[in-house]
């Protein structure tokens, strides 16, 4: 089973040679560690991809991101949401062609818990609420790359959620030895994304085990249950996920925070259905 886990991190990590992620993202990335570079000069950078722009500012000016219609330009939007929220938008839009072809639905379902991640956090007034929705957003990305990449331990996956009645990520753990969570975490760290994107896409399903920010796995464990009970897009099998009694704990989340959550969800999947790119 190691040999197995070895040969496939080596073959998800190639996705570095996959042409739907901007070679942008990799000159953006170095000019953010500059500590002499300015808002402007990434922004510069970034808008030179006019198609690329174009999706990062129709996805930050969607509902999920709290400011519909309201950022003009991708320096108002890295000022407003900041660089780590951007560089989510950017992987997830430009792989949104990918996901689509990977498992029909996918982009809805995690749109709605981008959506779901967001309102949670704004009504536990947690920090940077934009960050945990960018968290929900890439929340599944394992899944899509896994399909891409290795196209025959997918179709034994999805067989095996069908014939086993499986969820998705425990047919992952059958076949692969592992879930999605465990290739969100080798993608996070090769595409060296901060520490709290890194702990929610790789600890959802177990946000206890999250070292540093537990509230980020927490919350996209929450957005999760919650899509997938109303039923918004395709994680992959028609169960509700696990909602984790600890992300409760951690969050301190209420009966009544949940009544507020889900009817401020059920208003915003409308303006969000047909959010596509």
């Amino acid at each position: 089973m190691e040999d197995l886990k070895t040969g496939v991190k080596g073959q998800i990590l190639s996705i570095k040679d996959l042409p739907t992620l901007p070679r942008v993202l990799d000159e953006v990335t170095k000019l953010v560690k500059d500590p002499d570079s300015s808002t402007e000069e990434i922004a510069r950078l970034i808008s030179r991809d006019q198609v690329l722009s174009a999706k990062v500012l129709k996805m930050v000016n969607s509902p999920v991101y709290g400011f519909p219609g309201r950022i003009s330009s991708i320096q108002h939007a890295l000022v407003l949401l900041g660089f780590n929220v951007i560089r989510g938008v950017i992987i997830s839009t430009s792989v949104f062609d990918m996901m689509e072809s990977a498992m029909k639905g996918l982009w809805e379902h995690s749109l709605g818990c981008s959506t779901a991640c967001g309102i949670v956090a704004r009504t536990l007034k947690l920090d940077d609420p934009e960050e945990f929705a960018v968290a929900g957003l890439l929340h599944d990305l394992g899944k899509v790359v896994s399909a891409v990449q290795l196209p025959e331990l997918h179709q034994a996956v999805a067989a095996s959620v069908e014939h086993d009645d499986l969820s998705y990520y425990d047919a992952e753990k059958k076949v692969m030895g592992f879930g999605h969570d465990r290739i969100n975490a080798w993608l996070a760290r090769h595409w060296n994304l901060p520490g709290n994107i890194r702990e929610a896409m790789s600890n959802h399903h177990r946000p206890e085990a999250a070292q540093h920010y537990p509230l980020y796995p927490a919350v996209v464990n929450v957005g999760d249950f919650l899509t997938r009970a109303f039923e918004y897009g395709n994680g992959g099998d028609d169960h509700i996920s696990r909602l984790s009694p600890e992300a409760l704990k951690l969050l301190r989340f209420k009966v009544v925070d949940l009544e507020r959550v889900m009817d401020e969800f059920t208003d915003l999947l409308v303006e969000i259905s047909d959010l596509t790119f």
